[in-house]
């Protein structure tokens, strides 16, 4: 049995993202449709600013490409400043989605959302022991042979030249390797609007025994800002089967999103 999830990520609604450009968000909709995707993942930064109507608006977008969604909170999601930053932080938030830790369920794929933003940091973000164990719970209600996936906003890969500012999860390596150790197969993050995809044996030594896992990060879907050097505009499509996991980068062409990169990978 294949499955496919459609991740976007950073679609910062209320800059220059969808209400500038309605021709992107039905070129994603008429891709979640042509790979009949089972669920479409939004990994952070949904909004620019956090406000109440910005959420309401790209809430109406993600409910209108008619699948399941996983939708999980980004730094630019709360409030700009205090005090509601700190006494309101979620309101807006989950006004739209109920829960910053959401959880979809299914024969063929368990997936699991981890709220990584943190108030008084602005860019880097983290995961508590709580979350990582509530995770751990969380993935062992996974059906037998689901794909087993994990989705937060900072990242856990990603290109060298974007880290100065954009930060990864604290802790990234015990966050990471708890996750694995959790059944995690694919985790998934947004953050520095850039594509990483790598399994976790290419960067880092762990013996060839150490269970494996794909870590994919996904390019902005909004606009790359005019002066920001190094920001790619793509959404990601993946493929699993019981064998293999598919990973396939597409780019805005201007009239539909298309396939520009693809990697396979074995699962297990």
């Amino acid at each position: 049995m294949r499955t496919r999830i459609l991740h976007v990520s950073d679609l910062h609604v209320g800059a220059r993202g969808l209400e500038d450009d309605l021709a992107a968000g039905a070129g994603v909709a008429a891709l979640a449709e042509r790979v009949d995707a089972e669920l479409v993942v939004a990994s952070g930064d949904i909004t620019h600013r956090g406000r109440p109507e910005q959420h309401e608006l790209v809430a109406d977008f993600l409910r209108g490409l008619g699948r399941p969604l996983l939708v999980i909170p980004g730094n630019h999601d709360i409030p700009l400043l205090p005090p509601g930053r700190f006494t309101q932080t979620w309101r807006n938030f989950e006004a739209q989605w109920r829960t910053t830790e959401p959880v979809y369920a299914s024969e063929a794929i368990h997936a699991v959302g981890l709220n990584s933003v943190r108030p008084w940091r602005h860019q880097s973000g983290g995961i508590r022991n709580a979350q990582l164990a509530r995770a751990r719970e969380r993935l062992a209600g996974a059906a037998h042979g689901a794909l087993r996936v994990v989705v937060l906003h900072h990242q856990l890969v990603g290109a060298p030249w974007r880290a100065a500012r954009k930060r990864p999860v604290a802790r990234r390596n015990h966050v990471l390797a708890a996750l694995v150790e959790s059944g995690a197969e694919l985790i998934l993050g947004g953050h520095i609007h850039q594509a990483a995809v790598s399994e976790r044996h290419e960067f880092e030594v762990v013996g060839t025994d150490a269970r494996s896992v794909v870590v994919s990060i996904a390019p902005g879907f909004s606009r790359p800002r005019p002066n920001r050097h190094g920001e790619a505009r793509g959404v990601v499509v993946y493929s699993a089967d019981d064998a293999q996991l598919e990973v396939e980068t597409c780019i805005w062409l201007g009239d539909a999103w298309q396939p520009t990169a693809r990697r396979i990978f074995p699962r297990g």
